[in-house]
């Protein structure tokens, strides 16, 4: 007898080391919260020049960390940008070439490490809330789910939260469906993401929060009475630039129509900063804000209005760009990014060095004390010497690759201030969903046109170089030809594809 209780004296002894050593662990590694909305543009927000929409909760962030003015996403398009961000490659390297439909079978494929599994490895509690679109064949054991990629806890849905943003039915909890739920859909994530910090995670352990709104993206439902709020306000088209080249003017025809249009897009972005908000205070009131590092920021560019036939509330800006969602000039990849982290990142900084979703997978390996994948290709870099204030030496160039782009770039590599395109010829691609022989063409394709823009001097990429800079074309012409062309080899088949006539329906679905 006296021999257990010695035996279970050191057991607890142990335990209460162990516990201890993880307390001290959490106190000196960051938490992570990366809050992603849905098509929002880059001129969505106050702090980003919107002169009608109001964001306090989002401008204060910002002035208490860095703006970043040069923030891309990993692709123009929601699931290949949410791949890109989970895994730090770029999306056609690992199949994921376009939004994936309900029932469709891309996916994030098993092997593929994503952040969330590396930090849940090195004892972080994680929670994904919100959009998921990381697979077609959602809460089936056909294909992994949110917590087959490392995440603890999880309330997701396939695509957006359905069949309305307002009570929504369609939310899954850790592989259970839980009904109706009352409220705007953003309102819902947030609720979640607050119990996940009280209540449902070990408090030993820093945690790792991937927040994913499904707003600003249709079917946009908003707060009445924010709605009444901004229908004064929303009378007259904003002045931006959708009348430039790939962009297309943001006005409906029926002028009742259109004013409550925007009165319902502009209340939604409100009640998103809303949500931000609340999430904040809570990490204010669990004293966890000073060594949070949060990561605000949106999976693509805005939706063009009226693009499809329910899509008639997308009035989202792309602010000074050019381009809107699914296009690679800058309006469909450039997007808001606001990072905050009070005990490292000083306060009221804005920060033009270009930065990616891709460099989230690095960044938090470095920060975090890991390593990232060293058997695999990745694309982002770390960002922590930005984070100090030091100058940032990126070895590999930002890529994007779209082969369904909407106007004619299917790739694009920023390297410094320049910004090179390269397109096909001139085929033309059935707009839809992925399907049979689109894979073909995507390993196949060469680039045969190229444009060159420096989006320093020139943010609207109004004013083509290539002419006038032909050694300087050439040189970054064939830098991208080479990464589109690894990218190419290594991009995988997905030999279970629908063909084209089965998916037509589908692909009339808004992505």
């Amino acid at each position: 007898m006296r021999l257990q209780l010695i035996r279970f004296g050191l057991h607890s002894v142990f335990l209460a080391l162990a516990a201890m050593a993880n307390a001290a662990a959490a106190a000196e590694r960051p938490n992570f919260l990366i809050i992603l909305c849905d098509d929002l543009g880059y001129g969505d927000l106050a702090g980003y020049g919107h002169p009608v929409i109001k964001t306090p909760h989002l401008d204060a962030l910002a002035r208490e960390g860095m703006r970043l003015t040069d923030c891309y996403s990993a692709a123009p398009v929601c699931s290949s940008s949410r791949a890109g961000m989970m895994t730090g490659r770029t999306p056609s390297r690992i199949g994921i070439y376009d939004w994936i439909p309900a029932g469709h079978p891309m996916h994030l494929l098993r092997e593929e490490i994503t952040i969330a599994s590396l930090l849940k490895q090195a004892g972080y509690a994680t929670c994904h809330v919100g959009k998921w679109h990381l697979n077609g064949k959602f809460n089936q054991p056909e294909q992994p789910q949110p917590g087959d990629h490392g995440f603890d806890h999880w309330m997701s849905t396939q695509n957006n939260a359905g069949p309305s943003h307002e009570n929504p039915a369609n939310f899954v909890r850790n592989g259970e469906r839980i009904g109706v739920q009352q409220g705007f859909s953003c309102q819902i994530v947030a609720d979640e993401a607050i119990v996940f910090l009280k209540e449902k995670r070990d408090k030993t352990q820093p945690f790792f929060q991937f927040v994913c709104f499904h707003e600003p993206h249709e079917p946009i439902a908003s707060p009445p009475e924010l709605v009444d709020e901004y229908k004064p306000l929303a009378k007259k088209p904003i002045d931006d630039t959708r009348g430039k080249p790939g962009a297309s003017a943001n006005v409906d025809p029926d002028p009742e129509r259109d004013n409550l249009g925007r009165a319902m897009f502009y209340a939604n972005v409100a009640n998103v900063d809303r949500a931000v908000g609340r999430i904040l205070a809570a990490l204010d009131e669990f004293k966890f804000s000073e060594n949070t590092l949060v990561f605000f920021s949106s999976d693509n560019g805005p939706e063009t209005l009226n693009r499809y036939a329910t899509g008639w509330r997308s009035h989202g800006s792309p602010g000074p760009l050019r381009g809107m969602k699914l296009h690679l000039y800058d309006g469909g990849i450039r997007v808001p990014g606001i990072l905050r982290w009070p005990a490292r990142i000083k306060s009221g900084q804005i920060i033009s060095e270009p930065v990616c979703s891709l460099d989230v997978l690095p960044t938090f390996c470095e920060l975090a004390g890991i390593e990232p994948p060293a058997d695999r290709a990745l694309d982002g870099t770390s960002i922590v010497p930005l984070l100090d204030g030091k100058p940032l030496t990126r070895k590999t160039p930002l890529f994007w690759h779209y082969y369904r782009s909407l106007t004619g770039p299917k790739a694009a590599m920023r390297v410094g201030d320049w910004m090179v395109l390269g397109a096909w010829d001139d085929t033309a691609l059935p707009q839809g969903v992925v399907v049979r022989g689109d894979v073909e063409l995507i390993k196949s394709r060469k680039l045969t046109r190229f444009e060159l823009y420096n989006v320093r001097r020139d943010v609207g990429e109004t004013t083509d170089l290539s002419a006038q800079e032909p050694q300087r074309l050439k040189e970054l012409s064939a830098l991208l030809v080479a990464k589109y062309e690894e990218v190419q080899q290594q991009a995988p088949r997905w030999d279970d594809l629908p063909e084209l006539n089965a998916a037509k329906a589908k692909g009339k679905k808004a992505n």
